[in-house]
């Protein structure tokens, strides 16, 4: 069921949301520079803010989580495809979401040169599990409050997601556990250079509500 025509049609649906560069498109369109060649040459709303500044990286921001969540709410447009809560379902809303990551990363729109798909994830995963997406939130907002690492706050909100969903709602479908454990490996992977800065002391902070893009 899960490799139907329809819902491969989705798949690439999903895949095509996620590849929209929002970060490029923006800065090329209303900046003339492309991000990908500033800062840390990542194409999110991070590096956006550290070139161009909040009134870019806010937009980006919000249009980058948008992706990841109506990538995996796609399947809801088709109530007949596959029954509501069951495994199937979850697992079909998992890769629709997570293939929307996946173009983030690598967009075909854009080169394959993408972000680190944090707020695309974030997305993904208020479609998927709501409240164990509120308490990552939360879990973001206190490390990035108490160090001002935008890198280390999305690696916490991304353990604590996991750790949420296994031992706190406690929701022992396999399609799910083993989503909250790749979703961790992957965001741990696109920020093994932030985790080698980190280590080193050299990681750079951004404070968000200064006017002060680096520290």
């Amino acid at each position: 069921m899960i490799y139907s025509i329809d819902v491969v049609i989705l798949y690439v649906f999903a895949y095509l949301l996620g590849s929209i560069p929002t970060a490029v498109w923006i800065g090329k369109v209303f900046y003339g520079i492309d991000v990908r060649e500033h800062g840390s040459h990542n194409a999110g709303a991070t590096n956006t803010y550290r070139v161009l500044g909040r009134k870019a990286a806010v937009p980006v921001l919000l249009i980058d989580i948008i992706k990841g969540f109506t990538a995996t709410s796609l399947i809801h447009l088709y109530p007949d495809l596959i029954p509501n809560d069951t495994s199937s379902f979850v697992l079909v809303k998992a890769i629709c979401g997570s293939l929307a990551v996946v173009g983030h990363l690598f967009p075909v729109f854009a080169g394959f040169r993408g972000g680190k798909g944090v707020a695309t994830m974030f997305g993904l995963v208020i479609g998927l599990f709501p409240q164990a997406a509120g308490i990552a939130f939360l879990g973001f907002a206190i490390a990035y409050g108490f160090s001002s690492y935008v890198s280390l706050g999305s690696i916490v909100a991304s353990f604590i997601f996991a750790a949420s969903v296994i031992f706190i709602f406690r929701d022992d479908r396999t399609a799910m556990v083993v989503f909250c454990i790749l979703q961790f490996a992957l965001i741990l992977f696109t920020h093994r250079k932030n985790v080698k800065r980190l280590l080193a002391g050299e990681e750079k902070k951004i404070q968000i509500f200064s006017s002060k893009k680096n520290l």
